[in-house]
């Protein structure tokens, strides 16, 4: 196995322990939950890149890294549901996440007929923006969720919200419209790839 796949096994791997530090709690684990979160985002901008540097791409790296990034994406996602601070709505989660079945499905069909599909641009700027949202949510979470942010500053919460009550707005509205925007993104990368392979479902 050349090292991008490894890469992206890892990346994997990681899903687990995010899912994990975000149950736990508290902002320690909260900050461990980005880290990991990070980690495995960086993973997904090298594998790609050192594939195509050491011309070592394969079927498995092409099927893994998009399937990779859906399970780390879904998960973060459907996690955020459970926090109703940050007003992510069931139906934005659903729509991302079938966006990602849809995806699946057209590929094996693809895969059947010995067509693999790349992701192209649209895919691309997707994803990158599904990870950019929440990472920015997971720092949300961090001021907005764990008390003790506001304890080891010595700022408690009525000061909080007496001198940067604009602040605290617009960080609770923030994950509500960056999911929002992340939705549009997804939609339309989705129907772009139905459209450009719409032969293989007519032909099915």
């Amino acid at each position: 196995m050349n090292l991008a796949n490894k890469l992206t096994i890892t990346r994997i791997c990681m899903i687990p322990f995010f899912i994990l530090f975000m149950e736990l709690g508290g902002i320690y684990n909260s900050i461990l939950a980005l880290v990991v979160f990070c980690t495995a985002s960086i993973t997904d901008l090298l594998d790609g890149r050192i594939a195509r540097k050491n011309k070592t791409v394969t079927p498995l790296g092409i099927f893994l890294d998009p399937l990779a990034d859906k399970l780390l994406i879904s998960a973060a996602f459907i996690y955020f549901i459970k926090i109703p601070i940050l007003g992510v709505a069931t139906w934005m989660v659903i729509i991302i996440v079938a966006r990602e079945f849809l995806m699946t499905g057209l590929r094996s069909i693809a895969a059947t007929k010995r067509i693999m599909i790349h992701a192209d641009k649209t895919g691309k700027f997707k994803t990158t923006a599904q990870m950019v949202a929440i990472i920015i949510i997971m720092v949300i979470i961090i001021f907005l969720v764990n008390k003790a942010f506001f304890k080891f500053f010595g700022i408690t919460q009525s000061t909080m919200k007496n001198s940067y009550s604009m602040i605290l707005i617009v960080m609770k509205k923030t994950p509500f419209w960056m999911t929002f925007i992340v939705v549009v993104l997804t939609v339309y990368s989705g129907l772009k790839y139905v459209w450009k392979y719409r032969k293989l479902l007519i032909e099915n």
